[in-house]
């Protein structure tokens, strides 16, 4: 463990903690609205990269701290894809009651 890991595991586990906020306001809401899906897949898929790129660097707690971030990430947007998908399902049985 180096003083730089401890640091960006800090970093890693506050942005976990702050994203899962995130998640839960979603599932509660069940809606997505002013939220476009794609910054967070991008910020996803970083994720998973780092999850990769840690353990070359040998930075344990950056990799554990990670998987918080990469887990609440996934998360999110498999939420905000389902709740979107229904959302537009919903719109169309509106548009065309039937009877």
């Amino acid at each position: 463990m180096t003083t730089q890991d401890l640091i960006n595991a800090g970093f890693e586990c506050s942005a976990g903690i702050l994203l899962w906020m995130n998640v839960i306001k979603l599932y509660k809401d069940k809606v997505l609205r002013g939220v476009a899906i794609t910054p967070t897949l991008v910020f996803t898929l970083w994720g998973y990269w780092n999850l990769y790129y840690y353990p070359h660097l040998n930075q344990t707690l950056s990799f554990l701290a990670g998987i918080l971030v990469t887990i609440a990430n996934t998360t999110w947007v498999v939420l905000a894809i389902h709740y979107y998908k229904k959302g537009k399902n919903n719109a169309v049985r509106q548009s065309f009651p039937t009877c």
